[in-house]
């Protein structure tokens, strides 16, 4: 850590039992928005509704001198602009994204960080050029263990000054289960600013904090990457002193589209006694999500709804699933839940799973409801 920046930025911390959500947790909420859950009826999640979570700025980009270098333990080191990418074949595929913290702020004692409840999540169509395809024109030697990816993101976290850098195991990086991309356009159209502008890295089933946005240069190296945002953040620890897990594919989740209507500050939902529709996505990294789960009184009772499968053309392997029921709803209050299994047996739990740094949180949504007559 530089001393000198370490009266800015603090260390990673709890917060107090009582302690409410801060200014400047309030500030970074304002910057990296979430999915309004009404946006779960689209299949595909408009580029001014997915999520988005910049860590430090948003950083100007000219694409006229911007170039991607890919150099290490390569055998051909590469520059490649914009026009050199466009001309390789593409490919376009659909992918849920979720940011590793998203469920931070429902947990007890609370990881004082991006407040995000269950809102940081979207699901684009990314074109690009498949990453393996960029690697095999370099030349990836023998040696090379893992490809690091740098952006253009430049800031401090935690007193360490850095450019925004991950890295991924060559097999990963090389791989076509999930076929990693270099994006360059989303949702049919250029990347917003705000998703990366020109190029981003897209790694199906993987959580948010791998797909680098701006990113700007790849590096092949012979050991295992030890940046901040590899080796020190975006693990899962219980101490301060643990060394923890890395956070790297996506937890089950299954997510309702609000029924009814809201009231304005609560946001408890209303709806009419009779026959309610529900409806929401589900998605898992680790493969397919093969049973959503509906309870309508708080957990006690589980019924199935109805999953749709997903896509079987590759396009759309690692995109969420539509699931849908029915709720006869009679007068009073209820508390209306989904949970997801996937093909690998792992399913949401009730409680959380709690982390210092607030990852990987997948604990059951909760939609509290007030059914009138």
């Amino acid at each position: 850590m530089d001393t000198a920046l370490s009266g800015i930025s603090a260390p990673g911390r709890l917060a107090a039992e009582d302690e409410d959500i801060g200014a400047e947790e309030l500030a970074l909420a304002a910057r990296n928005h979430g999915l309004p859950l009404e946006a779960l009826r689209y299949g595909v999640t408009p580029a001014g509704l997915h999520y988005v979570l910049v860590h430090y700025d948003i950083p100007a980009a000219d694409p006229g001198t911007w170039r991607l270098t890919v150099g290490g333990r390569v055998d051909r080191p590469l520059s490649l602009d914009l026009a050199a990418l466009r001309a390789l074949p593409a490919v376009t595929r659909r992918v849920t994204m979720e940011c590793a913290g998203n469920g931070r702020a429902r947990l007890l004692p609370r990881p004082v960080s991006q407040p995000w409840l269950v809102e940081g999540v979207g699901t684009a169509d990314w074109t690009g050029v498949p990453l393996r395809t960029v690697l095999a024109e370099a030349g990836v030697r023998a040696e090379a263990v893992e490809a690091v990816f740098t952006g253009a993101d430049h800031g401090v976290e935690r007193g360490v000054e850095q450019d925004y850098a991950r890295s991924l195991p060559v097999a990963v990086a090389a791989g076509t289960e999930p076929e990693v991309l270099l994006a360059y356009a989303m949702n049919g159209g250029p990347l917003p600013p705000q998703h990366g502008f020109p190029l981003r890295l897209v790694v199906p089933g993987w959580y948010g904090m791998a797909h680098v946005k701006w990113l700007r240069d790849i590096t092949l190296s012979d050991v295992p990457f030890e940046g901040f945002q590899q080796a020190l953040a975006y693990r899962y620890r219980r101490d301060p002193e643990d060394p923890g897990e890395p956070v790297t594919l996506i937890a089950p989740r299954a997510l309702m589209v609000p029924p009814g209507f809201p009231d304005f500050m609560s946001r408890l939902r209303v709806v009419r006694a009779g026959p309610v529709p529900l409806e929401g996505r589900a998605w898992s990294g680790h493969g397919p999500v093969t049973r959503v789960e509906l309870s309508c009184d708080g957990g006690r009772t589980w019924t199935d709804a109805a999953v749709e499968p997903g896509a079987r053309d590759g396009r759309s392997s690692r995109a969420w699933q539509a699931w849908h029921g029915v709720w006869r709803a009679a007068p009073g209050r209820y508390v209306l839940m989904a949970r997801a299994t996937d093909a690998t047996g792992r399913t949401q739990p009730l409680g959380q799973a709690w982390n210092r740094g607030g990852f990987g949180n997948n604990a059951v949504q909760r939609v509290p409801v007030l059914c009138r007559r």
